[in-house]
């Protein structure tokens, strides 16, 4: 097991995942709300829910188990 791929995928999928839901749930709140706001706790409470599962899932498949 390579721990250091694992973690720089982790990361890698925490990032993109805080930005992509940060971005969402702003245009959400403009859009419906006509407010300017960010749902930060969504956003990280996502990000890393899946920075550690979807990084797990691809090291599992890979292996074969």
């Amino acid at each position: 097991m390579h721990i250091g791929r694992l973690l720089v995928d982790s990361v890698t999928v925490f990032a993109a995942t805080l930005g992509v839901t940060a971005l969402v749930t702003l245009l959400w709140n403009v859009i419906g709300h006509r407010a300017v706001t960010v749902d930060w706790e969504t956003s990280f409470r996502f990000a890393i829910v899946l920075g550690i599962i979807l990084p797990w899932i691809a090291t599992r498949r890979s292996k074969g188990t």
